[in-house]
């Protein structure tokens, strides 16, 4: 049964607190407002691009706060780090089994959500005893904007 002080998901508002194992978490605005945030996005924000959008809403929010919350939220499994090969990770809440096709010269980070494996957990299972909780596929390369002005530079 669910402890009596705990955030409880319901489709994407976020109630009172959340239990994670060892402590509890009071409810706040801030990662409220940044999964919001996440959830509206679809270009894989890093956590400066998150903070410089938060910080108009929050004066006294500091990058530190936006980092341990975005922590948080990866706990809880709503949100999704992504490293995409740069300096900076990227975000998402965007859960669903999807692909990652990462443009290696501007670093635009597309979603594709066709053609999903799951049978691959199945027959490495049958194959090798291994039980596979989560994986992923990120495909590199050079998006169609990116190719069309190197064409044109050419």
């Amino acid at each position: 049964m669910w402890p009596k002080r705990e955030i409880v998901l319901i489709t994407s508002v976020l109630l009172k607190e959340y239990m994670l194992p060892g402590k509890t978490l009071r409810y706040s605005k801030q990662r409220e407002r940044l999964l919001e945030l996440l959830r509206s996005s679809r270009n894989h924000p890093t956590a400066s691009g998150l903070y410089d959008r938060l910080k108009a809403d929050f004066s006294r929010l500091s990058l530190g706060t936006v980092y341990r919350n975005l922590s948080i939220l990866m706990e809880q499994g709503l949100v999704k780090k992504i490293d995409s090969g740069s300096a900076f990770d990227r975000y998402e809440a965007d859960t669903t089994p999807h692909y990652h096709l990462i443009c290696q010269q501007c670093g635009n980070i597309i979603d594709f959500p066709e053609l999903h494996l799951p049978e691959i957990n199945v027959t490495i299972n049958r194959k090798t005893g291994f039980e596979i909780h989560h994986y992923r596929f990120d495909f590199f390369g050079i998006c169609h904007e990116c190719e069309i002005k190197s064409k044109d530079s050419a």
